[in-house]
């Protein structure tokens, strides 16, 4: 039984090679494998026709329309009804790779009925506005939403949605990026929330609603978000800070132990509450990064760059960086043009040469003093090191025991 689906399977896919085809072997002997799954000749034929169609209908590859099959438990027997669906798509805009998408995520909306199911949603969204490309990218971003009942929770939720003041062309990019926030319960918070914020003078600019962050932070019920609210504002943010919103998101999703396990990490680097206050006011995500992370850059600027905390601390930005692809290949040339006393320390900012375009720094601090020193271009492309030169600091900070993330 197992060599007549996987022989009917090969010759349904002649085009792949040979390794697919082994990968392929070996599904199908882990799928028929099971009694309950596949119990006669019938249940293979159905197997055979259904990955067949996922993946010369809806272009998954082999592989992956099996891992479906097996996972979701979706067949037919018959093109009639996904064939109705493929169709609904594309008449509404939907291109191929829109399609394959959403039955990648959700391959059970295939056998459902395409007019009762499926039409009514898609005519309500192009009633409001949202049709075309613009309606394929939200529904294949946030393919979720085609499961919600359009009565009790698509159209509430665009209602809500519309007393936000999220701008209409940015509505689609909203209900793309809301995910497992798309109702009705959770959107109220946020309109609740986010009248509350207009109402003590928050920052407009700030309440980009379109930012997963920015709209996880609006969702909590009333008494938790003004207490987060008030928390932020006795740490020194007022509500026309710039930063006020960031810093709710950090409140909202730390608690004071999480805040404080940070801060004491933070101390073992040298630095002092009035450091990690300096930066938590200027970046306020930066307490929420991974300390595994921020150890290993913190170690570069402290222990080869010869910074001190509070330099760190009062560019905090320099924290979010590569530190592979940006940091090090940039403060090593740095390092080097200041040990061979061309620029002095005091004459560069850490968070100047960071955040400025690679061709400014090539321009300033290579293609400039590369006649002086003719390793910088190498080292600038990490073919040399610091150490290969016998520059940089012995250490003066370690942290030998991390912290967990």
């Amino acid at each position: 039984m197992i060599g007549f689906c996987c022989r009917r399977f090969q010759l349904l896919f002649p085009s792949r090679s040979n390794a697919v085809n082994s990968l392929t072997r070996a599904h199908c002997t882990r799928l028929y494998s099971s009694k309950s799954l596949l119990r006669n000749t019938q249940d293979e034929k159905d197997c055979s026709f259904t990955v067949s169609y996922l993946v010369n209908s809806c272009g998954l590859s082999p592989e992956l329309a099996l891992s479906l099959f097996k996972r979701h438990r979706v067949q037919f027997k018959s093109p009639e009804k996904p064939d109705s669906v493929v169709k609904l798509f594309k008449d509404y805009g939907f291109g191929d790779t829109h399609i394959s998408e959403i039955v990648k995520r959700l391959p059970e909306l295939l056998i459902v009925n395409a007019e009762k199911t499926l039409l009514p949603k898609l005519e309500f969204f192009d009633s409001v506005g949202i049709k075309g490309t613009a309606l394929a990218q939200v529904l294949s971003g946030n393919p979720i939403v085609l499961k919600l009942s359009l009565e009790n929770n698509i159209r509430p939720c665009y209602d809500i949605i519309k007393t936000l003041g999220i701008p209409d062309g940015k509505v689609p990019r909203f209900i793309m990026k809301s995910h497992r926030m798309f109702k009705v319960n959770v959107l109220s918070n946020a309109a609740r929330n986010v009248s509350f914020l207009r109402s003590i003078k928050v920052l407009e600019s700030t309440l980009n609603l379109c930012r997963p962050e920015t709209l996880f932070t609006m969702t909590t019920d009333a008494d938790e978000f003004n207490e987060n609210v008030n928390k932020v504002i006795s740490m020194g943010f007022p509500p026309s800070s710039c930063t006020f919103v960031k810093a709710l998101y950090v409140v909202s999703v730390m608690d004071e132990s999480k805040l404080a396990q940070r801060m004491k990490f933070y101390r073992k680097w040298g630095w002092t509450e009035k450091d990690v206050l300096l930066a938590f006011r200027k970046n306020p995500p930066f307490m929420c990064y991974s300390e595994l992370l921020i150890s290993k850059k913190l170690d570069f600027y402290m222990n080869t760059m010869g910074c001190l905390p509070s330099d760190v601390a009062g560019y905090p930005d320099v924290l979010t960086y590569s530190l592979e692809k940006r940091i090090i290949p940039r403060c090593s040339v740095i390092r080097v043009l200041q040990l061979q006393g061309l620029i002095a320390k005091e004459d560069v900012s850490i968070n100047t040469i960071l955040k400025r375009r690679e061709k400014w720094f090539l321009e300033s601090f290579v293609i400039k003093y590369q006649e002086q020193v003719p390793e910088l271009l190498s080292i600038f492309q990490g073919k040399m090191s610091l150490a290969e030169l016998g520059l940089g600091f012995v250490k003066r900070y370690e942290v030998k025991q991390q912290c967990d993330d």
